[in-house]
């Protein structure tokens, strides 16, 4: 009897983080056969995949109590597969995005909409991989991404991965067979969401490396205040790092006077005003401090 109280409980867990989530979770019609999922990140803003919107002008979203709204394309980004649409008088509470990083083995539901306006749709998986970057079979090489075997149904791209709580672990953008499922963390998404319904577009830079995260014992010693660096691991022919004087077994402290300690930390200082522009990096080699000037890169 405790066992199969235990498995109730779970059970009741799991559908009410599915509650949780399904509110916000809207249905973008932005094709011919096929709608998609969105998320509402922001009062009258739509977060969804790019993918969904073949086009941009007659666009609606159906909510979860059954109206069927206009919906205005604000903006996309390609490197995410990430849309954002602007839906006047929406009304609906914006869903909330999970503290910290998704780990390998937590649980995990991807959530879409009923392809016929009835109610949410779930499946239930695990975190499968963490990782970044890969590009998927649509085009966009996504420099960060979770996988999971949570079965994408057709409809649910442009949906949350929710976790245990309902929260949003990220946004389901690319299914590649097999069972598995891709999805953009969270931050990253609601980062980039933000950026598109400024500015319509996100500008994204490049340096050109292969880097894996690397503790920094003499970081104090150097005068930094981190704990960890990325340790050049590979370095690309022409590419904007090359050129800068970066080199294999370089350990990136730095960019623009921001630490770097993870791939994330990279990927959020090589977007926005600093693509195309020299700005200074400050690196460890050979056990010492020093200085070199990369100009950013905009990734096509």
């Amino acid at each position: 009897m405790e066992h199969t109280d235990t498995l109730a409980a779970v059970s009741e867990g799991m559908a009410d983080a599915v509650e949780n989530v399904a509110t916000s979770v809207v249905r973008v019609n932005g094709r011919r056969r096929r709608s998609g999922s969105g998320v509402v990140f922001a009062q009258n803003m739509v977060l969804t995949a790019s993918h969904v919107l073949e086009r941009e002008e007659d666009l609606s979203v159906e909510t979860a109590d059954g109206r069927t709204l206009s919906a205005r394309f604000a903006g996309r980004d390609h490197s995410t597969d990430l849309a954002v649409l602007n839906v006047d008088d929406l009304e609906v509470e914006p869903a909330t995005p999970a503290e910290g990083e998704a780990r390998v083995g937590q649980i995990s539901l991807a959530v879409g909409s009923h392809s016929r306006g009835e109610g949410p749709r779930a499946t239930l998986g695990v975190v499968s991989a963490v990782g970044g970057p890969v590009r998927s079979r649509r085009g966009p090489r996504l420099e960060r991404f979770i996988q999971t075997d949570a079965t994408p149904y057709p409809g649910f791209s442009g949906g949350p991965l929710i976790d245990a709580r309902g929260n949003v672990l990220g946004i389901l953008v690319s299914g590649w067979g097999r069972g598995a499922a891709f999805a953009i963390p969270a931050e990253i998404a609601w980062r980039t969401a933000e950026t598109l319904s400024e500015r319509g577009s996100v500008k994204r830079g490049y340096l050109g490396i292969l880097s894996q995260p690397v503790r920094l014992p003499d970081g104090e010693r150097l005068g930094l205040t981190q704990r960890a660096g990325l340790l050049v691991v590979g370095v690309e022919e022409g590419s904007p790092a090359g050129r800068g004087g970066l080199i294999v077994g370089d350990i990136l402290a730095t960019l623009d006077g921001q630490p770097v300690e993870d791939t994330d930390d990279l990927l959020a200082l090589l977007a926005g005003d600093r693509v195309g522009r020299p700005v200074p990096v400050k690196l460890v080699r050979g056990g010492e401090l020093t200085e070199i000037e990369i100009t950013v890169g905009e990734r096509g």
